[in-house]
């Protein structure tokens, strides 16, 4: 039996529905230190009741790995008690303050009938050294409670990560390359773990495993890593903003442009492969994964770049191979196969310079459809765009910031603070919060918009109103982060057709109204497939039903099958944009890290 989503049961701490009032000249840090040192004195007797009337009836607790080893939304204090029942004890919760840091410092934030106080707090468990984050609001009775409580394990204990102080400090006169090409060849043993896919979020993974001390092979399909950037359409770029995309250990430098092109990320990823010394077996493929339940490992068939093969048998296996494994999705559509023009996937799709003089449309009308028309028209191509369902469109200037304004931008916060912020709204309560931030990029975004409508082209608002982030985990698209293709479409320089495709003639597609759209060339901008299509053919369907859904929200609000766990023993399926694998890359490889030390690593389930 499914449970039901908590969606529908969160909401906004407001001040009206809290019958409290805003409290004159708030002290955040007073309010923050009575609030911490209450809880610090309920945790350490093991006062579960004291603990629980620190919080709001409704509120949350969202953990990650510190007390749960896995990734959990606690709604509710009836729930939050249960968890504290079954781990506070075991955990040895301890060590409880507030950081002196300078951007960890307790904060105010304000909105018309809407009020908190956010805190960051360190603390450690018997296992974890942990940091958290806490929001109080005022109550009736002009008590502060906890609306949203998040917990995130750093590191383990007495097992730092090697950096900072901690980097190796012994000379190394004329070794290192050897040193360097035995440690990547593993010719005298099996990796501990086996990470296939070598983008961003491979060698995230891989990055943080080797400062722990932990062997890792990275295996790529491609002869150089940032191929799966190099091969795709070449007007690719990335939406996002560089504030956000950083790697782990090594940010991209002052000078690098806003929005970076697919060709520049590309050698980015090479070179970080190679500045941290990540081991890396490029033109490598999968055969077969097997598992040996016997001794709790993996049997992995590898085809090397001079085609010999290497059986190997790591413990660990974090499959990094994109969204949906890149598997592409094409609708199948009568008359496909006699239509005489090309038909390709947006994910084959290299380049718009070979096709001038030919009629092209591009079926979709999202990100990677944007892009590609955009392309197109830039080399004077006729193209047409095929909208099937309304996009949610939002403007990179003005539209997109909003919603990461005050922590990725210029002037922000330290990357690792700024993740840590984000990751402490759940998800479910960070819709809400987008839907407010929603009226403002309406606003911005009104001209856009209400041009595209005009046109014909159909536009939403998220879900619910809530923007693109809940689209993005829900289903990894439904949307457009305008870079310029809004104002080709209303300008008619990107011609647009409303509707579904119905069929296709030798030189024509014939849509469900009747109407037809001659062509030469059809470009499918239509998303990516199932993942469990590619790791069917590597691990074979008994060993594939046995892993989680992927992707998607839980009842809970957390991104499922992804960064913990995957169902089987020590796999883990690694995705997501830059900024997600970078920060829960660090999660991923405490799970790997805890396993090896022999800790007891079982997730928390009620």
């Amino acid at each position: 039996m499914t449970a039901p989503s908590l969606a529908s049961e969160v909401s906004l701490p407001t001040l009206a529905r809290l019958n409290a009032q805003r409290p004159d000249n708030i002290n955040t840090y007073e309010v923050a230190a009575g609030w911490l040192e209450a809880f610090s004195k309920a945790v350490a007797s093991g006062d579960i009741d004291a603990v629980l009337v620190l919080f709001l009836e409704d509120g949350l607790w969202r953990d990650m790995l510190a007390l749960t080893w896995t990734m959990r939304t606690i709604h509710g204090t009836s729930r939050i008690r249960k968890l504290l029942e079954a781990r506070l004890a075991e955990a040895k919760v301890d060590h409880i303050h507030l950081p002196t840091h300078r951007d960890k410092q307790p904060s105010l934030f304000e909105v018309p009938g809407l009020i908190w106080v956010q805190a960051f707090f360190d603390f450690e468990t018997a296992v974890g050294v942990c940091s958290g984050i806490f929001r109080v609001v005022p109550t009736a009775n002009g008590q502060w409670k906890a609306h949203v409580m998040y917990t995130n394990m750093e590191s383990l204990r007495g097992m730092p990560y090697k950096v900072g102080p901690l980097r190796s400090f012994e000379p190394n006169h004329g070794q290192w390359l050897d040193r360097r090409a035995k440690e990547a060849a593993f010719e005298d043993a099996d990796p501990n773990v086996l990470i296939v896919g070598g983008g961003h979020g491979g060698l995230d993974t891989a990055a943080r495993l080797k400062y722990q001390d932990v062997p890792a092979l990275v295996i790529e399909k491609n002869p150089r890593i940032g191929d799966n950037w190099r091969d795709r359409y070449q007007a690719l770029c990335l939406h996002g903003q560089v504030w956000y995309d950083h790697l782990p250990y090594l940010s991209f430098p002052s000078t690098w442009p806003v929005y970076t092109p697919a060709h520049k990320l590309a050698d980015w990823l090479e070179s970080y492969a190679h500045s941290m010394e990540l081991n890396v077996w490029t033109s490598t493929t999968v055969q077969k994964i097997d598992r040996d339940e016997s001794k709790d490992v993996f049997v992995v068939t590898l085809i090397k770049a001079d085609g010999s093969k290497r059986v190997m048998r790591p413990k660990h296996i974090v499959m990094a191979i994109g969204f949906a494994g890149n598997e592409p999705k094409i609708p199948d559509i009568p008359g496909m196969y006699e239509f005489q023009g090309r038909i390709v996937h947006s994910s084959n799709h290299k380049q718009a310079t070979d096709c001038a003089g030919k009629r092209v449309v591009v079926v979709g009308a999202c990100t990677a459809a944007h892009d590609i028309a955009q392309d197109f028209q830039r080399h004077g191509v006729d193209v047409t765009m095929v909208q099937r369902s309304s996009t949610c469109v939002i403007s990179v200037k003005k539209g997109a910031p909003v919603f990461y304004e005050g922590l990725y931008e210029e002037g922000g916060p330290p990357t690792e603070i700024a993740d840590l912020i984000n990751a402490s709204f759940p998800n479910h309560l960070l819709k809400l919060i987008h839907q407010m931030l929603m009226k403002r990029v309406i606003e911005y975004d009104k001209e856009t918009v209400e041009g595209l409508n005009r046109v014909g082209f159909k536009t939403n608002n998220g879900d619910d109103d809530s923007g693109f982030l809940m689209m993005a985990w829900q289903r990894g698209g439904g949307y457009y982060l305008d870079v310029g293709a809004s104002q080709l479409i209303i300008d008619g320089k990107i011609k647009l057709k409303s509707g579904s495709v119905k069929s296709f003639t030798t030189d024509s597609l014939v849509f469900e109204d009747g109407s037809a759209l001659k062509a030469d060339l059809v470009v499918f901008a239509t998303g990516l497939g199932d993942v469990r299509v590619p790791l069917e053919k590597l691990m074979g369907e008994t060993l594939v039903s046995r892993l989680s859904p992927i992707w998607g929200l839980t009842n809970e609000g957390e991104i499922r099958g992804v960064w913990t766990v995957c169902g089987v023993p020590n796999f883990y399926y690694m995705m997501g944009n830059l900024a997600l694998c970078r920060f829960h890359s660090t999660h991923t490889a405490l799970q790997i890290k805890a396993v090896e030390a022999g800790l007891s690593t079982t997730p928390y389930y009620d």
